[in-house]
């Protein structure tokens, strides 16, 4: 379906990652085209984005500056999609299995909700980079206006 990515959530980036959610992304269109209660499930991806939070693991084959420009691509468009994830495996709470009802997760949608130093410290090693330059690299990504319905968990607190 072209109107719809699917995204799987791991643990970590290891051969035996345990797959622990899933995030579906639309398009504004499509997100604009849902009932007021079903907005409310679904998060923008702004802040993600702009904050250098969000990143493409590098696949074999691309140097970095290859990677830093498709990655940089993808940026332009996900900061533009809506999502809706579902966590089902709370490995974080020493679960062996995935025990327990799914759980709908938000993101971070501002600076006030987590330092990104600590947050992003153990990623940013793993990974090579550091968000404070996938940030700058976005900078002048333009987002939309983002609909008032969306991220309404942390609205209502």
């Amino acid at each position: 379906m072209q109107d719809l990515r699917q995204c799987l959530i791991y643990d970590s980036h290891e051969k035996d990652a345990k797959l622990i959610g899933v995030e579906y992304m639309v398009s504004k269109e499509i997100y604009d085209s849902f009932e007021p209660e079903e907005q409310k499930l679904w998060h923008s991806h702004e802040y993600e984005v702009k904050s250098g939070m969000l990143i493409l693991p590098k696949p074999a084959g691309y140097t970095d500056k290859e990677w830093e420009a498709a990655e940089l691509q993808a940026m332009e468009e996900i900061i533009h999609l809506y999502g809706k994830t579902w966590h089902f495996w709370q490995v974080d709470a020493g679960h062996e299995y995935p025990l327990g009802h799914p759980v709908l997760m938000g993101s971070a949608i501002n600076a006030d909700q987590l330092d990104l130093n600590t947050a992003m410290g153990k990623r940013n090693k793993t990974f090579g980079v550091h968000h404070e330059e996938k940030a700058e690299a976005r900078k002048d990504l333009q987002p939309h206006s983002i609909h008032p319905n969306a991220n309404s968990w942390w609205q209502d607190k």
